[in-house]
């Protein structure tokens, strides 16, 4: 089997990229807010349905001035279920990560929890919208506003991502995308800060460039994490392809749900009502008893026949030499974490999956099975 890896950027036709390349090359303005930035903000804001966005040259510088826009001190109640970006943008600031366990049905921060962790030092929200799921976001705001707390999403997985119609990037104080060149969305790398209000956008962009307020005025200690032309540029042609992008995903996920429901210990998130889905990951849960083989026996099988799947999140970021002895790292601290850590496994799906691979895909999981199972049955894929 050829080499199969987790995901693929999906990139526009280059023939189309041509022309925007030949206006950078004709104006020189390689970066700091050139035509295709501000092109690019103005029509981002418009697909997405968002007031106020400010353009990033990555995610994680995206996370690292969210919080300082915000003046983040003290302790953040956040998830151990995540990138490590998440929990490194709040050690950047100098500020306390606090972990609290995840609910079953999304691996998002389980709202029910969070309200034990809160202390007199806790200053801020920081959940993830993990695999693109939606949080609990009415009642994490009901907890912030009860305690006086900041909420900052953490939606790099979540572009494009609608609940009852809305953006879920409206909700929280703020919202931070990536449009890294795993993401659904890629500008090469690339990320925004989505805002409510005029003020917001004005300090997020005088700390992106430095703190300058003007020629000479420099407002606070900013840094330089501006998006430049060739990023933009690409962002404006994507736009114009993402939704394509996204469907051919959704097809992808439905062959695999297809293929995979009646498989004996495996399992697999649901579309959750209201919400348009984006797709960005395929993540299943192996149940070692039940399947026949453990999730890391399934995921060496898979790199012997060349196909690259993840194992995302493990470990969890609460493992991780830097945060291990934080209090809220304690395993019983976090149950649900620590059991869906060791069965997460996410196959491969992009836009130009073949039909045939994915079939083989699913043929190599089954006939693994199939070694250590009576239960397995080979599926009849669609």
């Amino acid at each position: 089997m050829e080499k199969t890896l987790l995901t693929q950027p999906y990139l526009p036709p280059l023939e189309e990229f041509y022309p925007y390349l030949e206006k950078i090359w004709k104006s020189k303005w390689l970066t700091n807010n050139g035509d295709f930035h501000k092109q690019f903000e103005k029509e981002l804001a418009e697909y997405l349905g968002v007031q106020h966005l400010s353009l990033f040259t990555n995610g994680t510088l995206a996370l690292v001035t969210a919080l300082q826009a915000l003046r983040i001190t003290g302790e953040v109640i956040t998830t151990p279920f995540s990138f490590v970006a998440t929990t490194h943008s709040l050690w950047w600031n100098g500020i306390k990560p606090v972990f609290v366990d995840i609910e079953p049905r999304t691996f998002n921060l389980d709202a029910n929890k969070i309200e034990a962790a809160i202390t007199s030092k806790t200053t801020a929200i920081m959940p993830v919208h993990v695999y693109g799921n939606p949080c609990a976001v009415d009642k994490i705001q009901e907890i912030a506003d009860t305690y006086g707390l900041k909420v900052i999403y953490d939606a790099c997985h979540a572009f494009g991502v609608t609940q009852n119609g809305g953006s879920i990037l409206n909700f929280g104080d703020l919202s931070v995308l990536s449009f890294h060149a795993t993401k659904v969305f890629n500008t090469f790398e690339g990320g925004a800060i989505i805002c409510k209000d005029e003020a917001t956008k004005k300090r997020i962009d005088y700390l992106k460039n430095f703190g300058f307020a003007g020629e000479t005025t420099v407002v606070a200690p900013g840094i330089n994490a501006k998006m430049n032309e060739f990023q933009a540029a690409l962002g404006v042609l994507q736009l114009k392809y993402v939704d394509e992008a996204i469907d051919l995903r959704k097809a992808v996920a439905e062959i695999y749900r297809n293929a995979l429901k009646n498989v004996y210990g495996i399992s697999f998130l649901d579309d959750l009502d209201g919400v348009r889905h984006n797709y960005s990951y395929f993540p299943i849960l192996i149940d070692e008893e039940l399947f026949g083989a453990s999730r890391d026996a399934v995921y060496e099988e898979y790199k012997k026949n060349n196909v690259f799947v993840r194992r995302y999140f493990y470990p969890l970021i609460s493992q991780f030499p830097a945060y291990k002895t934080l209090e809220s790292s304690h395993p019983a601290n976090l149950p649900v974490a620590e059991e869906v850590t060791k069965r997460i496994l996410c196959l491969p799906i992009y836009p130009g999956l073949e039909h045939d691979t994915i079939v083989e895909i699913v043929q190599i999981l089954l006939r693994l099975q199939l070694q250590f199972s009576e239960h397995c049955e080979i599926a009849e894929l669609i």
